[in-house]
């Protein structure tokens, strides 16, 4: 479909694919809704766009891929690919922000920062839509099941706590949110998943993920409560900095 307001990606994909396999593309237009419906009903088909080989018909980009011995996605299947991204991310910005200070990467306050910069963006992914999240986060998070008002805090807790951290300000704040929040995350995830053997999806990453809760998430939550008990001892002068 390639319409004033509307060019099909899927379309777009599979001119690229086929060139990348070193056929060469044939493109047909469905320049308009009536083509497009016509097209459809031609073919016997629910979609377009839909790839012709020699005169014979794969299908559509999904089609394609599989032709071609590739792995469609699937929307539904569980994945940890976005707290690895995301986790990626965040620890080449803490070794970037330790650079840029120190003149290294090997610092301290790359690996306090890696954890900050994680909180911060975990509570943006959540804070885009926060009642998605809370309805995933009520599925398994115990204070939440008891006062469903947490599911709402939670975000802006957990960001708030994050920023104060990457700023080394109001610990006082800091260290007892974070604590608190991920003790309860931490002992939520066990129980769910070790205990009661649940297989529940993370509102680690906002709601519209397919992240599989379990050893990811509750890594996540102790992480935030060794900060906060790093960030709390080196407060009170137990610990320093070399």
């Amino acid at each position: 479909m390639v319409m004033d307001k509307h060019v099909c990606p899927y379309g777009l994909k599979a001119k690229h694919l086929l060139r990348s396999k070193g056929y060469e593309v044939d493109d047909h237009h469905l320049e308009t809704r009536e083509q497009t419906e016509a097209f459809k009903a031609e073919h016997d088909v629910k979609t377009t766009p839909q790839i012709f080989i020699d005169g014979t018909r794969i299908g559509g980009y999904d089609a394609l891929l599989k032709h071609f011995g590739k792995e469609a996605s699937d929307p539904e299947e569980t994945s940890y690919t976005p707290v690895i991204a995301l986790f990626s991310i965040t620890a080449l910005m803490a070794l970037a922000a330790s650079f840029a200070v120190f003149g290294t990467i090997f610092t301290i306050h790359a690996a306090e920062w890696f954890i900050a910069f994680s909180m911060a963006i975990l509570a943006l992914l959540k804070l885009q839509n926060v009642e998605t999240f809370s309805t995933m986060f009520l599925n398994y998070d115990l204070l939440a099941k008891r006062w469903v008002p947490y599911s709402y805090v939670y975000p802006f807790a957990e960001g708030a706590a994050g920023i104060l951290m990457i700023a080394g300000a109001l610990t006082w704040v800091s260290v007892p949110v974070a604590l608190f929040i991920g003790t309860i995350g931490a002992v939520s995830v066990f129980k769910a998943v070790y205990i009661d053997k649940r297989e529940l999806k993370c509102a680690c990453v906002g709601g519209g993920s397919n992240v599989p809760l379990g050893f990811i998430s509750l890594t996540e939550n102790l992480m935030m409560m060794a900060m906060a008990i790093w960030m709390g001892l080196k407060a009170v002068g137990v610990v320093g900095l070399a």
